[in-house]
């Protein structure tokens, strides 16, 4: 638009040029038309006047031309004042304040731009942060679940890197194989056991070398399982360590192995009496009193091994849950009283004074009646067995928090402190040619407490070698059951 508005004013003073100069031109032209008239007309006869005409016509043009200089300057002043004040200085203000508006305008685009674009990544980094947040979260919420499975397991783990060094170890391990702070690698934890297994073997040889070892510490068993790990290419990079403890395990394997062991001895010896005194009856012709004799060894021998077979019967019908379990209400005292009148001939060949005391007001007890009066005649049995001649056995029947109990009590031979806690195992004598030549099967406390656990009751036994043993059972009332 400006470059328009010059080209306009030059354009007029252009015109305004080509007037003056016409005009001039066009009085000229009369000037030297005149004089030629004259000079046609016979008005101008001498050379010299043509000559003052000329010098004249030339003067005047002079002065036209400045007049016309002077009127051209004038005009081009006024008209400049003119398009300067009335036309150029508006159009500049125009301009300019266009042009500010322009920056002002590309400024703040570009700065919209430049905060939409900060906007832009300031938002892509707050999501960027709140993923990273979360990611870390995840993980952080892993490690510390891994960390509290790790940290709570009852079995031992142990990772190795490929170099043998531990990086993973939780507190059952450390446990069960008596890690010390020093042992830090492989060989450290598992060259004392003499092993015949390294890390070469487990990760190169996984198919061909046994990862299974049996580790005996100090007074435990444990079962160790080896195992190779990869990492993302597929390549081995350690080995994992499960530590099991399997003390339990192995006691309860050399017990079932004692048991079949000690059962197995137990029906021998018998039969083996019965075989050799029936082979001798047949063998020859005895009087009739050697035939009583052996007949009477046959039948003890036989009652015997039918007494084990009976409670080895009665065990794997409890341990399987095939005993049904009737329970009644019944009197306690009356009970204990009449497995003592059932025991007065074995009471009276030793001479034992027996004396039996009931608390005033025992509530009945709901238990399975058949069963207790078992327990009770066993121990009442044992009393009266391993006590000397001539001893006493008292029997206390009362009531205590909701239980009924029965103590028996005799100054007996006693019991050695460190086999109080194997009595309830299966085929434990602590004296057993003792037992053995008594009868005992070294069932009835096995059995005992048995039946007391299926009816809800305890037993508990405390004895003093020499000084003699106490009973305590307790049977739940009818009362605590309803």
């Amino acid at each position: 638009m400006f470059k328009n508005i010059q080209f306009k004013i030059i354009l007029i003073f252009f015109l305004i040029g080509i007037v003056m100069i016409g005009g001039f031109g066009l009085f000229f032209i009369d000037s030297l038309n005149t004089i030629y008239g004259q000079i046609q007309s016979g008005q101008i006869k001498e050379v010299g006047q043509v000559m003052d005409l000329i010098n004249q016509l030339e003067h005047n043009t002079e002065i036209t031309l400045i007049i016309c200089a002077v009127v051209f300057v004038i005009v081009g002043i006024l008209i400049a004042i003119f398009l300067s004040k009335f036309v150029i200085y508006p159009i500049n203000k125009l301009i300019k304040s266009a042009e500010k508006i322009t920056e002002e305008d590309a400024k703040k685009r570009k700065g919209n731009k430049k905060r939409n674009e900060m906007g832009n990544l300031e938002n892509a980094f707050g999501l960027m942060t709140t993923e990273l947040k979360e990611k870390l979260s995840e993980v952080s919420t892993q490690k510390n679940q891994i960390e509290t499975i790790l940290l709570h397991m009852t079995d031992g783990i142990i990772a190795f890197n490929r170099k043998g060094d531990i990086i993973l170890i939780n507190p059952a391990a450390k446990k069960f194989l008596s890690i010390r702070p020093e042992d830090n690698t492989f060989d450290d934890i598992f060259r004392k056991f003499n092993l015949n297994i390294n890390m070469e073997k487990i990760i190169y040889l996984e198919n061909w070398t046994s990862t299974e070892q049996r580790i005996l510490v100090e007074e435990r068993y444990v079962n160790v399982f080896f195992a190779p790990f990869k990492n993302e290419s597929e390549r081995p990079d350690g080995v994992i360590a499960v530590i099991q403890d399997i003390t339990e395990h192995v006691k309860l394997d050399n017990m079932q192995k004692e048991l079949v062991a000690d059962v197995s001895h137990e029906l021998k010896t018998p039969i083996t009496s019965i075989m050799g005194y029936a082979d001798t009856l047949l063998e020859g012709e005895y009087d009739k009193k050697t035939q009583d004799k052996f007949l009477n060894v046959i039948a003890t021998e036989a009652r015997r091994m039918a007494k084990l077979v009976t409670d080895l019967l009665t065990l794997s019908r409890y341990d399987n849950n095939n005993k049904r379990i009737q329970k009644e209400s019944f009197d306690l005292g009356d009970l204990v009283k009449k497995c003592q009148d059932k025991l007065a001939i074995e009471i009276k060949k030793k001479n034992h004074t027996v004396n039996c005391f009931v608390t005033a007001d025992v509530p009945p007890v709901y238990a399975d009646k058949y069963d207790i009066e078992r327990v009770i005649l066993n121990i009442l049995t044992n009393s009266i067995k391993y006590t000397k001649d001539g001893g006493e056995i008292k029997i206390y029947v009362g009531f205590v928090y909701n239980d009924a109990y029965i103590k028996i009590f005799d100054n007996g031979i006693g019991i050695p402190e460190e086999d109080l806690s194997r009595i309830f195992e299966r085929f434990y004598r602590v004296d057993k040619a003792r037992t053995r030549e008594m009868g005992g099967t070294g069932l009835g406390l096995s059995i005992a407490k048995e039946i007391l656990d299926k009816n809800g009751g305890s037993i508990d036994i405390k004895s003093v070698v020499g000084q003699g043993t106490e009973v305590v059972i307790r049977i739940p009332t009818k009362v605590e059951r309803e």
